[in-house]
């Protein structure tokens, strides 16, 4: 019968050479401030990997927003399910990325409940790599949520009248827009205690916004104080541009001005987001 002494599983001896090349060993370079970012995107892209069931705002809610309101609503706004596609599918493209936009707050308050942050605070990288890295990992989400959207529309009959280039462009503009919008969730995200308020934060700030724009219906067509509103709401910026875009073209201004707003969102609110992280722990 052995004893615990003998069932014991000993470490293997150091000899003093190994003891010393060890020691003699450089250690390796720091991160620097890009590679770290990107390592924290793809961290993001490895937890979709193992919870697949993430991507079901990106993949199942555009669908089901598509077909609903083209459906349900076109013969009464448009007069045909096949004339309001065309109006509207630039629209939900614009409200089915914004949407997804949301994700980035709930996942950085998940791992500021789970202790994760702490972890990333001690290691020797650029302190703003984890917000940074989160977000552009995020923007993939974005690009996978608008094909979903043009991908289906094309299948329905939508005429993009922009071609190839037109669509491209305007899913470019709508992921810079989502990307500085994430700035503001992010936000969120470490002001809340839980990632169930920051969802239910963000979608109570976003659906106002979404609904009183031009996503559905003509601002003409609005209540003159609901039409002001509509025409200063940067939603309208939004969805005006791309639908330029995938049309008959869209004017210098109405992109310079999405650009321009896209600015000042990722300027106010990426330092409050890096200040806030850097309070947390």
């Amino acid at each position: 019968m052995s004893t615990p002494q003998a069932r014991t599983a000993r470490a293997p001896a150091l000899h003093e050479p190994d003891l010393q090349k060890a020691l003699a060993t450089s250690r390796p370079p720091r991160a620097g401030a890009i590679s770290a970012a990107l390592a924290f995107g793809w961290r993001g892209m490895l937890k979709v990997k193992h919870v697949p069931e993430q991507l079901i705002d990106v993949t199942i809610t555009p669908v089901l927003f598509l077909l609903m309101f083209t459906y349900l609503f076109g013969g009464a706004v448009a007069g045909s399910t096949e004339e309001y596609l065309q109006y509207i599918l630039p629209g939900v493209l614009v409200q089915s990325v914004l949407f997804t936009a949301v994700y980035s707050g709930v996942a950085l308050n998940t791992d500021v409940t789970k202790g994760v942050v702490d972890r990333f605070r001690s290691l020797p990288i650029w302190r703003p790599a984890p917000l940074v890295g989160a977000v552009l990992g995020d923007s993939l989400r974005y690009v996978l949520a608008a094909a979903i959207v043009i991908v289906l529309g094309l299948i329905l009959g939508y005429t993009a009248a922009g071609g190839v280039a037109g669509v491209v462009a305007a899913v470019g503009l709508v992921v810079v827009f989502a990307f500085a919008l994430s700035w503001v969730f992010t936000t969120v995200g470490l002001l809340m205690r839980s990632p169930s308020a920051v969802m239910n934060t963000g979608f109570m700030c976003l659906f106002p916004l979404v609904f009183l724009s031009n996503v559905f219906v003509e601002p003409a067509t609005l209540p003159s104080a609901v039409e002001a509103f509509v025409d200063v709401n940067p939603i309208s910026h939004l969805v005006t541009a791309t639908r330029g875009l995938m049309g008959d073209g869209a004017s210098a201004g109405e992109i310079g001005l999405v650009l321009a707003e896209s600015a000042a969102l990722t300027a106010v609110f990426a330092p409050l987001t890096v200040r806030l992280y850097r309070g947390k722990g």
